[in-house]
């Protein structure tokens, strides 16, 4: 059995909060490597044989369903996973309530004590091994259906209320949305049975105790555990995305596919050469222009047709401001000069009739570079104006109807070549084999 001796911090023991919280995101990586065992060891707590003996307590004037304490844990832990110090089974006990596999009924804070305080098993949809992470319109929903039951144990806390002011501002429009969804549930939950309806609003409760714990208290939460990994081990993130490269490209490299249309002095096929000649972009070549703006930059035809996307739309100054600047880089440095006033003029001067949006930053560093007019003079405002594209104008060309429609053209056009010019060939061949057999010349109309 594990033996968790080797992972005890002197400072839990002690109390001190600072360091539990350090050392807790510590564990919390070893906590998600053992969740499969956790789940299992929470499996066999809840056993109805040999499992912790949970059972309703009367209070006064009321009943506590579906409780055990604190003193139960511990002695199950030691007694059903060989832990020899008790002290190691209550550090268990409390990193498992610290992540929700269980929780105490009247107290926010998430840590095990050994002696009769009561505690509840975790309905395994809120478990954090199922690995779902809440939203903030999540949890104002959560808070708002709070204020619409009357009843003392539902009552906000101070820290709650000061969350749902701060998430009513935050949502400020759509909080007629949110008030809406927090009375439906409130309605739902009216129709639970009693016992029932007590039961999962503590479990619910205990949910977001642990995703929005009380202020002081350790967020096992707060550092994703798989990309806190991939962030320590950035040859692994570069090699995903290497693969992920690979795979996208994959059909675009001619040694690993066949290429579609075929090589033509390979195979004889003159499909590649008719599509040529009519000047119209394959589907390939279509479908390639969606993998990124820089795709579709590099291909003229791209270019064009994302022009001509923008111009439809009557925003097509970002972009032509783009090729403008790309064009001065390639122009001889006898005409730079004329060309970055001319650029000025037509984007970034006052009253300019293309005017383009700048930030305050590029707009006063390339007002000082166009007193030295150079091929670069405009690179602060290119990069600028580039972000704009990649984040508004490029996913709005690949969404619309004028992209879809091309790649589809694409495939038709390219399913009918394909079926055609073999059918034609297969003619051609039939006849040229009729006229050597037969001694008659023989004229066949294909068409």
């Amino acid at each position: 059995m594990y033996k968790l001796s080797s992972i005890l911090c002197p400072s839990v023991l002690s109390g001190d909060l600072a360091e539990f919280s350090q050392y807790s995101h510590k564990l919390t990586l070893h906590m998600w490597n053992l969740a499969p065992n956790m789940i299992n060891v929470i499996a066999r707590m809840q056993d109805e044989k040999n499992g912790i003996p949970i059972r309703t307590v009367k209070s006064f004037l009321s009943k506590i369903p579906s409780v055990f304490s604190g003193s139960d844990i511990v002695q199950w832990l030691t007694k059903n996973l060989s832990i020899e110090d008790p002290v190691e089974a209550l550090h268990l006990g409390t990193l498992m309530a610290a992540h929700g596999y269980f929780f105490p009924i009247s107290d926010h804070v998430l840590t095990l004590k050994d002696d009769g305080t009561f505690y509840r098993f975790q309905t395994p949809y809120f478990w954090p091994s199922n690995c779902w992470e809440p939203e903030n319109t999540d949890y104002a929903v959560y808070l708002c259906k709070r204020t619409m039951q009357n009843k003392a144990r539902l009552e906000l806390a101070d820290y709650e209320a000061e969350s749902l002011a701060r998430l009513q501002r935050a949502f400020a429009r759509k909080w007629e949305f949110i008030f809406m969804q927090a009375e439906a549930q409130a309605k739902v939950d009216k129709k639970r049975d009693k016992i029932e309806r007590k039961i999962l609003d503590s479990q619910e409760r205990a949910f977001w105790d642990v995703h929005r714990p009380v202020p002081g208290c350790v967020n096992t939460t707060e550092v994703d555990i798989k990309k806190s990994s991939r962030m320590r081990n950035p040859h692994k993130t570069r090699k995903v995305s290497m693969v992920i490269i690979s795979k996208q490209y994959l059909e675009y490299d001619p040694f690993l596919v066949p290429p579609d249309p075929s090589n033509p002095w390979i195979s004889d096929d003159t499909t590649f050469w008719e599509l040529e000649a009519s000047k119209e972009p394959g589907q390939q070549r279509v479908k390639r222009w969606g993998f990124g703006m820089d795709e579709a930059l590099k291909d003229p035809v791209g270019r064009e047709q994302f022009l001509k996307f923008l111009e439809s739309e009557f925003s097509s100054e970002n972009l032509r401001f783009w090729l403008a600047v790309e064009d001065l880089k390639k122009r001889p440095i006898r005409e730079v000069p004329a060309r970055v006033q001319e650029i000025w003029q037509e984007f970034l001067a006052p009253g300019a009739p293309s005017a383009i949006n700048l930030d305050s930053k590029s707009y006063d560093k390339t007002t000082q570079n166009v007193k030295e007019p150079g091929r670069y003079t405009f690179e602060d405002a290119q990069e600028h104006i580039y972000k704009l594209m990649k984040s508004d104008s490029y996913p709005r060309f690949i969404r619309s109807s004028a992209y879809q429609e091309l790649l589809q053209a694409k495939k038709k056009v390219l399913v009918h070549l394909a079926f055609v010019l073999p059918l034609c060939k297969a003619v051609v061949m039939f006849a040229t084999i009729l006229s050597l057999l037969s001694p008659v010349p023989v004229q066949l109309d294909i068409w």
